[in-house]
């Protein structure tokens, strides 16, 4: 049954990749927290191990030996820039937009045309293949660069407003915004970058099937960092962006002086030292509402939520190092509620004007210590 058939790096290649898709993609769809988004990604995941298919049994000789094989559905290309903005819009807003499946309709037809040449008798669908390929690579071509430019363009604009409005709401906005959202958007960038320059290129020069080879390890290679990833962050809680919505707030308060008192709460009270801190817990440890505290920050403490917690933390670690505390920097930041060394470093900086290691050598000698009180 084997006879006739090359099993090279190639296939090789493909093959190890499309197994690692298919265990993440599983994991993925089983996860709970984040469900519509991990479901979305796991069928973006399926959809491009399917896309690399043809060219991992291609190059074992699937097509030669079995010729019937021509039109089987696996690449439904217009599929793929609507399922990113999907999940990156179930990621933010905790489900897809009201009826988000019409966005998933060109690749709905895409599919049944597939389908329906699939199922001709094997002279008719040969004779169809060769006189229609041209046309059908035109069309979904200009379609797929379609789509990446237009869900491309309006998956920025949704990265942007959330990454604008976290930093009122949660204490460590790198965990939601810098990392991962921003390197999701970046893979499909940087994918659809590559696959726009081979469909163009093909389109005036047929490049052959050897020579797209560089486009399908490309996307494979993004399609194994999304599922990475996206399952490490499967159970983040993420923010909806519907609730970073600024609450209205009456004008009849005094805003600074409750700034300042809640402030000084805060601090006395190591609330900050809660590393999943956002304002909505915060504001019931208080004892108030999100709009309240919101604004009694902005306009007591005169930054947002995620400095005004920042700059406590960095304090506070400020504060050990000057009593001669003797912990690893990291370890003492973690232990006042830092997420992780980077966000330490930028903060501690920010709130005190030098790096940490800096400001440890500074205060830990008595007589640079006597210089800096007189």
């Amino acid at each position: 049954m084997l006879e006739g058939l090359s099993f090279g790096w190639r296939t090789a290649v493909l093959t190890v990749a499309v197994m690692q898709l298919v265990i993440l993609a599983a994991a993925l769809a089983l996860t709970l927290p984040n469900r519509s988004a991990n479901r979305t990604l796991a069928a973006l995941l399926a959809v491009l191990a399917l896309m690399v298919m043809p060219w991992l049994i291609g190059f074992a000789g699937f097509y030669d030996k079995w010729m019937w094989l021509t039109f089987a559905p696996f690449q439904i290309t217009l599929v793929v820039a609507p399922l990113g903005w999907l999940y990156l819009t179930a990621l933010t807003e905790g489900r897809w937009p009201l009826q988000g499946w019409r966005h998933l309709l060109p690749a709905a037809g895409q599919m049944l045309y597939l389908a329906a040449c699939f199922a001709l008798p094997f002279d008719a669908k040969m004779a169809w293949a060769e006189r229609s390929s041209g046309t059908y690579q035109l069309i979904t071509s200009l379609a797929l660069l379609a789509q990446m430019a237009g869900y491309g363009r309006a998956s920025a604009r949704r990265l942007t407003a959330y990454r604008q409005a976290l930093p009122d709401h949660v204490a460590d906005t790198h965990r939601y915004a810098g990392r991962w959202l921003a390197g999701a958007l970046a893979a499909l960038g940087l994918l659809f970058a590559v696959w726009a320059s081979y469909s163009l290129w093909d389109l005036i020069a047929p490049l052959g099937y050897v020579n797209l080879m560089g486009l399908y390890l490309a996307m494979a290679a993004c399609a194994l960092y999304l599922g990475i990833e996206g399952w490490r962050h499967a159970a983040l809680p993420f923010p909806r962006l519907a609730d970073l919505a600024p609450a209205a707030t009456p004008d009849s308060k005094d805003w600074t002086a409750l700034g300042r008192e809640w402030a000084a709460k805060v601090r006395v009270e190591g609330l900050a030292r809660d590393p999943e801190l956002t304002l909505a817990r915060l504001a019931r440890r208080l004892g108030t509402n999100t709009g309240y505290l919101s604004r009694a920050i902005n306009q007591g403490a005169g930054s947002n939520f995620a400095s005004f917690i920042a700059a406590l933390r960095a304090e506070a670690v400020a504060e050990r190092l000057r009593s001669g505390d003797q912990a690893d920097l990291l370890t003492i930041a973690l232990e006042e509620g830092f997420g992780s060394k980077a966000s330490f470093n930028r903060a501690f900086a920010a709130a005190l004007g030098e790096a940490p290691s800096a400001y440890r050598r500074r205060v830990s000698k008595p007589e640079k210590r006597s210089k800096l009180a007189n």
